[in-house]
């Protein structure tokens, strides 16, 4: 948010640029060896520019301040040309009345604020000119009371004018000349310094050794350099009090961003000369208000070297007192840019000055670390950093497991990361927590910590972790191993920049080495551990997804593969959650890639998948016999067959699962069909089943489209695909119509809605090849689907647009055959779960698009 006070007004002397009326003038040939020029093409260096005047002034010094004269009016964009008799007849308040009615324009633009690749490098090296002139004439002619004192007063008279680019330009070079004074006041300040201490050291030796002479030319040279370094004072003075403090409130906010951004440095480098001015933070304080952001960013980069130094201290006591709440609301303004100036700058107090924030103030940044803003969040993490999670002389001796294992060093800090998690309730936000400190503390990526927290028995003096906190402690671990592996920010929160570099992508494949390295050892134990928590078993099953699986070979860790196969293969049998089983189907399948070495050893899938089929039609047989004998299956059964048909539908819809794609078909297809007239199965079961039915028939089409078949012809492919289609329409028709469960008939509509969007027209768009697979619906079944969509208002999933009312009711209108309806299984799209439906998305392609 900006700041709730009302910005003071602007000074109000200098109007905003008024338009020159534009004057035909004759055109005139631009002499390219002019200063202006020579910057503007950049044919030579700044530096062998600046030397090549230097030695004009010194063989015509006229003609050289006529030339640097001539440079600002023409940077200007005014195209006046000053004459020699100009320079020595006409007082430079003349000068400019009359370049002024030498502006020859039709637009509001002037050099320095021009747009294009030219004009931003024309505005730097105007900059560079002005500070590398300063800093090659410092030893001689910024002291020969010509040059400076006739620029200077040219540059004070542009910056009153009512000419906005004249008032904007000439602020720009005097600020820019300010800022090199002072580099030459430092330099200045030094020698005589080490001049002053060189003669009183002499000055004992006058006795002994010294010759009078030597004193006598040290006590000349220590005056020259307190004389050089009071005359660049009295300029500095001058260009302040003439320039800054008019131009500080310009109208213009550019203008007024020039000047905070110039006194930054001029109070780090500087602070004896700046500082001694009391009323000098009245400058700073008064843009604190401003309603444009930049200037308010400025002012906050302009303190934030003041409190690093304990010498000011003293002198912003009364500063701080009054404007630090003002500094800490403005953590929230609503430029970005001023919220991470803001952020910094509370960080650079607590840093120096800990005392004066309290713990209101400093709970106020803590919030920030969920910023969606990565720049403001990054900098929260660097001020939480350095409130909580820095190690000190006072934090008490690394204490040991009770095995003796010695804590290594970040374990407090990782306990009370996880606290601090844990007391923002924002259990769902990990990911961003993460995201705000990883860059910037490396206890993000101690994984030997983090697991040894996990798996060692706490020793003497130590507290175990609680339930809670192992959760919340695994959650951030899992959340840090995904952004090491990926180097990508959580959704919500990119990087500024799109590109990623090549530093940060070795970086990426470097710390996923050595994740990799560290959980190929510990994996199978944490899950061993946990194996009977369904919450940190679903967590813990993210990891192997990041690894480097080549390591597993080259580092010859085969069995431990093999553990971890067993342990997975242990899960799918033992749980029913659907968020366990859908993460252990996809990562079994990213361990079980045939494009790696390890893939020789990834039998479990096949294992895997003949156990749930035969398991699956173990339980169906079980349940037709029942029925048959006209008996009741009890809840065992029930629970039996619903959990059997639920993880079969998961893996289908999960992973690439072959030949077992074609074996499946008809026992799902059948049990649905039988289920009709023979209420075979529980709602719950159907609902699987015709969900498992469809992922048969994308992996079908998938492999069609990619040739991937079972040694059969594409034609035959084709053919098969196509009855599978017509069967699945059939049924799902005939579902909405005859089922009794309600929850089943709004399964079968929602299937029928997709099936026609997947196998539209834009099926054949894609590839001409599928073409025979475009399916149709016919009058019928579209009156079927409209009757129930215009009452499937209690039917919270989907959504049916409608194109002459987008945003209307839920009605079904199809565009070509295609209805238009969120994707059931859009649900399932928690944060926890984006990787997984990505996953399946890159599977699948446009199976699953819209």
């Amino acid at each position: 948010m900006s700041s709730s006070k009302e910005s003071p007004l602007p000074t109000p002397s200098p109007a905003p640029r008024r338009k020159i009326a534009a004057v035909k003038k004759p055109l005139t040939v631009e002499d390219e060896s002019t200063l202006f020029c020579i910057i503007r093409n950049g044919k030579s260096s700044v530096q062998k520019t600046v030397d090549e005047w230097i030695e004009q002034y010194k063989a015509d010094r006229d003609s050289g301040l006529r030339a640097i004269m001539q440079f600002f009016i023409s940077a200007s964009g005014c195209k006046g040309k000053i004459t020699s008799q100009m320079q020595s007849s006409m007082e430079y308040a003349a000068i400019i009345r009359h370049m002024t009615e030498e502006f020859d324009e039709e637009s509001d633009e002037y050099p320095i604020i021009m747009s294009g690749p030219q004009w931003k490098k024309f505005r730097s090296k105007f900059c560079d000119f002005v500070q590398t002139l300063v800093k090659q004439c410092q030893y001689s002619i910024i002291y020969d009371q010509y040059l400076m004192d006739n620029v200077i007063s040219l540059l004070t008279s542009l910056s009153d004018s009512q000419v906005r680019a004249f008032r904007h330009t000439a602020t720009l070079a005097a600020m820019k000349f300010m800022t090199a004074l002072v580099e030459v006041a430092l330099t200045v300040s030094i020698h005589l310094d080490n001049t002053s201490r060189q003669y009183e050291v002499e000055l004992q030796k006058i006795h002994t050794r010294t010759r009078a002479g030597h004193l006598k030319e040290m006590l000349q040279e220590r005056q020259e350099f307190d004389e050089n370094l009071h005359a660049v004072k009295s300029i500095l003075t001058y260009l302040f009090k003439s320039v800054f403090v008019d131009r500080y409130r310009d109208i213009v906010p550019e203008i007024r961003a020039i000047c905070m951004g110039e006194i930054v440095f001029w109070i780090k480098r500087f602070p004896k000369h700046f500082l001694d001015d009391s009323h000098l933070l009245k400058y700073i304080k008064w843009d604190l208000n401003c309603k444009v952001g930049d200037v308010r960013s400025k002012c906050l980069q302009a303190l934030q070297p003041l409190y690093v130094s304990e010498e000011l201290k003293g002198k912003l006591e009364f500063f701080t007192s009054k404007f630090k709440d003002c500094v800490v609301s403005m953590t929230l303004d609503k430029e970005y840019d001023v919220a991470v100036q803001a952020v910094r700058l509370i960080s650079s107090i607590h840093k120096y000055h800990r005392e004066i924030l309290s713990d209101k103030d400093c709970e106020a940044v803590y919030e920030l670390v969920f910023s969606s803003h990565r720049a403001v969040a990054q900098a929260a993490g660097e001020f939480l950093n350095e409130r909580l999670f820095t190690l000190d002389d006072t934090s008490p001796p690394a204490l040991r497991t009770h095995r003796g294992k010695k804590r290594l060093p970040n374990t407090p800090l990782i306990r009370d990361l996880v606290q601090f998690f844990i007391e923002s309730e924002l259990p769902e936000h990990g990911a961003y927590l993460v995201d705000s400190l990883i860059d910037s503390n490396e206890m993000m990526k101690d994984w030997e910590c983090m697991t040894d927290l996990l798996m060692e028995d706490p020793g003497p003096g130590e507290e175990s972790l609680d339930d809670e906190q192992e959760t919340s402690l695994i959650e951030l671990m899992i959340c840090c191993i995904e952004q090491a592996a990926t180097g990508k920010s959580p959704c919500g929160r990119a990087p500024t920049r799109k590109i990623t570099t090549a530093k940060e992508t070795k970086q990426a494949q470097d710390d996923r080495v050595r994740l990799t390295e560290h959980f190929i050892q510990t994996i199978p134990l944490l899950l061993g551990k946990y194996i009977k928590d369904p919450e940190k078993v679903a967590n813990l099953l993210w990891i192997p997804q990041f690894f480097n699986l080549e390591i597993y070979t080259t580092s010859r860790q085969e069995e431990r593969f093999e553990s971890l196969l067993g342990l997975m293969q242990n899960v799918v049998e033992t749980y029913t959650e659907t968020e366990v089983l859908e993460i252990c189907a996809i990562t079994l399948e990213v361990l079980c890639d045939e494009d790696h070495a390890i893939y020789s050893r990834c039998d479990v899938i096949s294992t895997l998948m003949n156990r749930l089929f035969n398991k699956l039609r173990e339980v169906l047989d079980s349940h037709v016999a029942l029925i048959n004998s006209d008996k009741k299956p009890d809840e065992e059964e029930v629970f039996a067959l619903v959990s059997s048909s639920k993880k079969v539908d998961i893996f289908f819809s999960c992973c690439n699962l072959g030949p077992w794609t074609w074996k499946m078909w008809d026992p799902l297809y059948n049990a649905v069909q039988e289920s009709i007239d023979l209420n075979l199965m529980p709602p719950e079961a159907i609902i699987h089943c015709i969900s498992a039915c469809y992922s048969v028939i994308l992996w079908e089409l998938r492999q069609l489209k990619n040739g991937s078949g079972r040694g059969t012809s594409a034609g035959q492919q084709q053919k098969q695909l196509r009855d599978h289609l017509n069967d699945y329409i059939s049924l799902m028709t005939l579902l909405i119509i005859a089922s009794d469960d309600h929850l089943v008939r709004e399964e079968a509509f929602m299937s029928a809605c997709e099936f026609l969007s997947d196998f539209s027209e834009k099926l054949a768009s894609d590839n001409p090849l599928l073409r025979p697979l475009v399916y149709q619906p016919d009058g019928d079944l579209q009156q079927i689907l409209k009757e129930f969509g215009d009452n499937a208002a209690r039917i919270p999933a989907i959504t049916l647009g409608n194109p002459n009312n987008p945003t209307g009711p839920h009605n079904l209108a199809f565009l070509g055959g295609v209805p238009k309806l969120r994707k059931r299984n859009a649900k399932r799209e928690t944060p926890k779960m984006r990787n997984s439906c990505a996953k399946r998305t890159q599977k699948l392609g446009p199976c699953f698009t819209f």
